[in-house]
């Protein structure tokens, strides 16, 4: 049957085209689908850079994972002959008991990795561009730095198909039905079977996969660009890329100039305000505006009414944060790829090799215990015990 596959990819931004192509470098007879284009302005994955980091404040059981991307980031490269992965280090500031800063030194601690600590005069000297407080620290992970998310997801497409993957681009999958031989799939009109299905549909992912229906929220992100007066300071090779922890107002990310529009800021999940994944992001407005010129006027003199630039993106945020990567609980022949949470994109090298081993070999010896289902489900029990007049107590 010209129809029938050994796996079959729904979605392919960040991690549906990292798993296309390690499965069709492994000659599996695969097909994947995207209801856009790749990379499109209604994903997770565009917008010129995503940060990438080795010393993990999130939890230090993430960086066995981000090894083996780096790994696979330069193995990337190298069959592709461009740059994805760029070192600048990135600074992680923060109060001394701040989250950012305690769980980098956690992570740095027992896995060994190169860092170092600064106070505030130390940064100041070193890092003139930022604006900080007497009693702020960073620690500096000279291994982060940041990615090109475009050109990493296309290239995995074009490794894809040179080795035999069937795209259809602009085909949205309607349904799929697993039976006890395999997986039925809908999509533009035409019918589709499987082996096996990775769902990695990003903010649609309940769509497809109804359990997530209540733990998966799908929110508006947005980031500006600022043109710096002095470019000196700014310069990748002055300013690394940056976390920071704003106590109550949250923490932000930042990027060097990289770019024509200077240096780009954010927050993390911004207001956290949920969104129709069918619908557009809404427009950028005065209230986003006034969250980054703050942050910009304060955090990095020298920006204070040069934005030059503005969009927006969209998170998937799951209970707890964590990643979701395994097989439909009862349904084997259906494998569900939800990383997102805001901080999935670094993964994607070492995630699609993950996908890839779940889709052949019903497992892998990459640790991912942590991103069951199982764990999940006690994510969102405890999400919702915490609970207290309508609000989500912090992370």
């Amino acid at each position: 049957m010209s129809n029938q596959y050994d796996v079959a990819v729904i979605g392919l931004g960040a991690m549906g085209s990292a798993a296309i192509s390690f499965l069709a470098a492994r000659g599996v007879r695969v097909i994947g689908f995207e209801a856009a284009s790749p990379a499109h302005g209604l994903g997770s994955s565009h917008g010129d850079s995503r940060l990438i980091r080795l010393g993990y404040f999130e939890d230090p059981s993430y960086v066995p994972l981000l090894r083996r991307a780096y790994e696979n980031w330069r193995e990337l490269e190298s069959l592709l002959r461009e740059s994805i992965l760029h070192v600048t280090g990135v600074l992680q500031i923060g109060k001394t008991d701040s989250k950012i800063v305690t769980g980098t030194l956690a992570s740095c601690e027992l896995h060994n990795l190169a860092s170092e600590t600064l106070d505030a005069d130390q940064m100041r000297k070193r890092f003139p561009v930022f604006g900080l407080d007497d009693d702020e620290v960073a620690v500096l992970d000279p291994n982060g730095g940041w990615l090109k998310p475009e050109a990493a997801i296309w290239g995995y497409l074009r490794l894809a198909a040179a080795n035999g993957a069937k795209l259809h681009l602009g085909e949205k999958v309607d349904a799929i039905t697993p039976d006890d031989n395999g997986v039925n799939i809908s999509a533009g009109g035409q019918k589709y079977r499987a082996a096996r299905v990775i769902v990695a549909t990003g903010s649609w992912i309940s769509q497809l996969v109804p359990q997530l229906a209540d733990m998966a929220n799908p929110i508006r992100q947005v980031v500006a660009w600022y043109r710096p007066e002095n470019g000196f300071t700014t310069n990748p090779l002055r300013m690394p890329a940056f976390l920071r922890d704003e106590n109550d107002a949250g923490s932000f990310f930042g990027f060097p100039e990289i770019g024509p529009d200077g240096v780009k800021i954010g927050r993390h999940a911004h207001f956290m305000e949920s969104i129709d994944p069918d619908q557009p992001n809404p427009a950028v407005n005065d209230r986003d505006r006034a969250l980054l010129d703050d942050f910009a006027a304060r955090r990095l003199p020298g920006m204070k009414g040069l934005r030059v630039n503005e969009t927006t993106c969209r998170y998937t945020m799951l209970p707890g944060e964590d990643f979701l990567l395994d097989h439909l609980p009862g349904e084997s022949r259906v494998i569900v790829a939800s990383p997102c949470s805001g901080h999935g994109f670094k993964f994607t090298s070492v995630i699609g090799e993950i996908l890839a081993d779940l889709a052949t070999k019903d497992g892998t010896d990459l640790p991912v215990d942590a991103f069951k289902f199982d764990r999940l489900l006690a994510a969102a029990e405890k999400a919702k015990a915490n609970k207290t007049d309508g609000l989500v107590l912090p992370r």
